[in-house]
């Protein structure tokens, strides 16, 4: 909820009250109904289950599921105990899959009621997105649980649950603890990677890529840069100290906007020349859709796909073995806009052809 507003994730209630004081609205019923949209023909055979109104009802009968309604809540006012009551009660229930919405605070919550008790999966609608037991896209989680509940051979596996620190992560500091395994569905390319720290990215690389990036820039353009090791890496190679985990703007080589939020980024490039610039995750391939949701679809419908400038080394590209890059926007349009190959600064003068997918299929 907290990430078009620039925030990094909604965990405890201070957090979640700033997040809606900036006019933040969450991201979870939307992308959930997504998911459930996508089961296909099995819902007609599917015996459903769900939480009370906001946590899973509403969007349960807006995807034309009839489910049966266990448990109780104060509407307006849940928190993380009923997310872990509500995994307890799902698995007190005996249902074979439970899906559930949120990122990796909400993954801790069902780990830590749950364990590997009960096969769950988990559909991508948080800021922090480092754990392994998410679907790539809200429509990969529909289709890879209609694969699971729909076929005799269904298979699980366990998946990492990771998180980090809010406060450290708001401070600049990233270091994604291990918490536990979740027993998800065995899906393959559905599931998404664990996030990878990879290797620290060493002063010649970045200096490479800081030099490609600066001689392909132009003086009436704004550059929003994105989070990531790599993109602050590159400013401090020109001498600007970047945001590690949040958006940035510059412009003539300056940075005159730092960790600006969704509502910031479209004032600042209304009516002018702009570009995005980002990086890939190690080990996933997103580029759009993890940590960086101020990055929304209006703005980059606004830079449009000429205007996304990516940056990479090439053992990022080289840890996703020949995977695509991931975009996960949040809106299909703009997702299959971004489509297709893209040009990678990997260096100084040197450049790769990598292909970008909105989603992959079950085969």
């Amino acid at each position: 909820m907290g990430g078009r507003v620039g925030l990094k994730g909604t965990d405890g209630s201070e957090v979640l009250a700033r997040a809606r004081r900036l006019g933040a609205s969450p991201e979870s019923p939307r992308r959930a109904t997504e998911a459930l949209n996508a089961l296909g023909a099995i819902k007609a055979n599917l015996d459903a289950y769900a939480y009370p109104r906001e946590m899973g009802e509403d969007v349960a009968r807006d995807a034309g599921l009839a489910p049966r309604v266990i448990g109780t809540i104060e509407s307006g006012g849940t928190t993380s105990d009923d997310t872990r009551r509500a995994a307890k009660d799902m698995l007190d229930a005996g249902v074979d899959l439970m899906l559930f919405a949120g990122g990796d605070g909400t993954a801790r919550d069902v780990y830590s009621a749950v364990g590997r008790r009960l096969t769950v999966l988990g559909i991508p609608t948080g800021v922090k997105m480092h754990s392994a037991v998410f679907a790539v896209t809200p429509k990969s989680a529909g289709l890879a649980a209609a694969h699971f509940l729909g076929t005799g051979n269904a298979r699980v596996m366990e998946a990492e649950v990771m998180d980090i620190d809010e406060r450290s992560f708001r401070r600049g500091s990233l270091a994604a603890k291990l918490y536990g395994y979740l027993r998800i569905p065995e899906e393959g390319q559905l599931i998404q990677s664990v996030k990878s720290g990879g290797s620290q990215t060493r002063k010649d690389v970045s200096a490479g890529m800081a030099r490609g990036l600066t001689s392909s820039m132009e003086d009436d353009v704004l550059y929003v840069v994105g989070p990531g090791t790599t993109t602050r890496d590159i400013l401090a190679q020109m001498g600007l100290e970047k945001t590690l985990l949040g958006v940035d703007i510059m412009v003539k080589g300056r940075l005159v906007a730092r960790d600006v939020n969704e509502r910031q980024i479209a004032t600042a490039i209304k009516g002018k020349k702009a570009k995005v610039v980002l990086t890939v995750i190690g080990g996933q391939g997103y580029i759009l859709g993890r940590g960086n949701q101020q990055l929304s679809p209006r703005i980059i419908k606004q830079v449009g796909k000429d205007g996304i400038v990516i940056v990479a080394s090439k053992e990022k590209l080289a840890s996703l073995r020949g995977r695509p890059l991931l975009v996960d926007t949040g809106d299909e349009q703009v997702n299959r806009m971004l489509e297709g190959y893209v040009r990678i600064i990997t260096g100084f003068d040197e450049v790769a052809m990598y292909r970008v997918a909105s989603e992959t299929v079950v085969t």
